[in-house]
């Protein structure tokens, strides 16, 4: 890789130059299978010809204004995703940090109207919401976090999936005005809590008047079945924010909110010079029509429960396989030991898959992935699992 870029990520030595639907071809013509959509970004996968269309259509058009004017498409995709989350009114960024930043300002303002000096948010551990200064501090990974002290005051961090801990906290912390938590933990290991986790943070804050806010950044847009994760159940929250899978590789964020705190930005509180631009909700406005036009949703369903059985059929018994996780086309295969090297030994296979939290095989493949591509990736990741934990391969 060239010298003149700065060295923040451990690249793998691949670059890709083009894209159809789930797979990828890189500067040699060799071809790869996605199972990771650039992070559970391209769930529409590769070049989608509705994403396409959207965006040489308004970029012959239309590119930027300014958010001192109206833009028609932003004022569309808000009142689109309000009637698809519940939400009330949006705010548009450029990413999911950006989403998050724009929740957790929402929070201090909120606490400040309360007469709150010092607004305190829950997180919890394992989370991930950013890597700015406020996200990277609301974030539960100590790694991250090294080297970039002092962080923001203002977070108390508990147990993930641990209700009672949070009812601990407001004991002792008046200062408290809201909760921010992951339906499901994306780069902590796909870790799914009790089904009725969500539930129970809804009732301690509504019993405590403060905020449950929802960071839907990686399990929003159809990934997990549902539009948004907590749709899985009959819960709302205050503030929910969505990116990725919202532009399919646009860069776009929006930070959703309702009920007491949907008109909490006045004009000057917060903003962004590209965020929401004519491009981008244009864009976005593609996908969601495409999610809905080829029942997107509950062809994710199918395919997580395609992926379950067939990784549990395929991996039974196997000594050093820890857990199976699934939620949608979330899927995790925790191991007894670190295993980063599998990510390249699936490459030198034509798939690209992921490693988080050390141990856990992580895939997060487009949603319109076919049958015979979803068991092959299931064969493949399954084969070079065994071959790692030295298991006998099925042939």
């Amino acid at each position: 890789m060239s010298a003149t870029l700065m060295p923040n990520y451990a690249r793998l030595p691949v670059t890709f130059v083009k894209g159809d639907g789930a797979w990828l071809w890189d500067t040699e013509g060799t071809r790869y299978l996605d199972a990771l959509s650039g992070i559970a970004v391209c769930g529409l996968g590769h070049a989608h010809p509705a994403v396409t269309s959207a965006i040489c259509e308004q970029a012959n058009q239309l590119l930027h204004t300014s958010n001192i004017y109206g833009i028609a498409h932003q004022q569309t995709l808000a009142d689109t995703l309000a009637l698809l989350t519940g939400m009330e009114t949006a705010f548009f960024g450029n990413s999911g940090a950006e989403a998050n930043e724009a929740a957790l300002k929402i929070a201090r303002l909120y606490g400040h109207n309360l007469g709150i000096e010092k607004p305190t948010v829950i997180v919890t551990e394992g989370s991930f919401h950013g890597r700015t200064l406020a996200t990277l501090t609301a974030t539960g990974n100590p790694k991250i976090q090294a080297g970039f002290a002092p962080l923001l005051e203002g977070f108390i961090r508990v147990p993930y999936n641990n209700v009672d801990a949070i009812a601990k906290v407001a004991k002792q912390h008046p200062e408290v005005v809201a909760v921010l938590v992951e339906p499901v933990i994306g780069e902590g290991g796909i870790v799914i809590p009790d089904d009725d986790y969500l539930a129970k943070l809804r009732a301690l804050c509504d019993s405590h008047n403060w905020l449950l806010m929802l960071d839907e950044i990686q399990t929003g847009m159809g990934r997990t079945g549902k539009w948004c994760a907590y749709q899985h159940t009959d819960i709302l929250p205050d503030v929910l924010t969505l990116a990725k899978g919202l532009g399919n590789g646009v860069p776009i964020g929006t930070c959703l909110a309702r009920g007491k705190v949907a008109e909490i930005f006045k004009a000057g509180t917060h903003g962004s010079t590209f965020g929401g631009n004519p491009l981008v909700c244009r864009t976005a406005l593609a996908v969601i029509e495409t999610i809905e036009k080829e029942n997107l949703l509950q062809r994710t369903t199918e395919l997580g429960q395609r992926f379950h059985q067939g990784f549990t059929k395929a991996l039974e018994g196997i000594k050093g396989v820890q857990d199976i996780r699934v939620k949608g086309l979330m899927i995790g295969i925790e191991l007894d030991k670190p295993c980063r090297e599998l990510v390249s030994k699936a490459l030198e296979q034509g798939l690209l898959i992921n490693v988080t939290a050390e141990r856990v095989v992580r895939l997060l493949p487009p949603l319109i992935l076919s049958n015979t591509q979803a068991d092959d990736i299931i064969t493949t990741v399954s084969r070079i699992i065994r071959e790692f934990l030295k298991a006998p391969v099925v042939h």
